[in-house]
């Protein structure tokens, strides 16, 4: 897996670089500001780019707005962004785009080394990676909307782990319930969000983060 990162912060940037290449990855390119990493990937061509939201020079959007471009430039490229907390606008706008081969996680995640890699991978095999605390506060600015409102805890508990990107085998792992149940639940969970169910992972969650922006944009 060919990778390029994109981090302002210099210690955080190489001990990424590190960790990933003692995982046997391929870190191909850093940059510190947008017009390096933009200039990395068209050089390069990775598989996937790591992106902090707040880049120079005004630490607001140009991190985003980077990964927005190269993927515009390369299609096939799969982008996990890292933010120190959670920026609502900045996650659905980005996941708005389709949910396949994206990723938004807090930079605190990094930190837990299984979930981070498992995320990265998740990503570059061309599903979605989203932290479960962007989730849980797109779900609870969304509760006023009365399609949530009809689903049961333990739907809301699969509609947050599917946000998640997970599949129905890890939904299952995770719950601690049969795959038949899980697959129950998400049925029912499309009927009532009123929302067509498919069978691709990526397709289902880019749909569910399209309805709860929806709900926080009516919240």
């Amino acid at each position: 897996m060919r990778i390029v990162i994109a981090e302002d912060d210099s210690l955080l940037r190489e001990g990424l670089a590190l960790l990933l290449r003692a995982e046997a990855l391929d870190v191909v390119a850093t940059a510190g500001n947008p017009g390096d990493f933009l200039a990395a990937v068209d050089a390069h061509r990775p598989e996937v780019a790591i992106v902090d939201v707040r880049m120079p020079p005004t630490h607001t959007d140009e991190g985003i707005v980077a990964a927005v471009e190269a993927r515009r430039r390369h299609p096939g490229l799969a982008v996990l962004v890292l933010s120190a907390y959670v920026e609502r606008a900045f996650a659905t706008e980005l996941l708005a785009q389709g949910g396949a081969r994206l990723g938004y996680l807090l930079k605190e995640r990094v930190g837990r080394v299984e979930e981070f890699l498992d995320a990265l991978h998740r990503v570059a095999d061309g599903g979605t990676a989203v932290d479960p605390e962007v989730v849980a506060q797109l779900l609870v600015r969304g509760r006023s909307d009365t399609r949530l409102d009809r689903l049961s805890p333990r739907e809301r508990d699969v509609l947050a782990l599917m946000a998640e990107g997970l599949g129905n085998a890890a939904i299952a792992e995770r719950l601690v319930v049969t795959q038949g149940a899980v697959h129950k639940h998400i049925r029912s969970i499309f009927a009532k969000l009123d929302l067509t169910p498919t069978d691709r992972t990526d397709r289902r969650v880019a749909a569910v983060l399209h309805y709860l922006e929806e709900a926080q944009g009516r919240g």
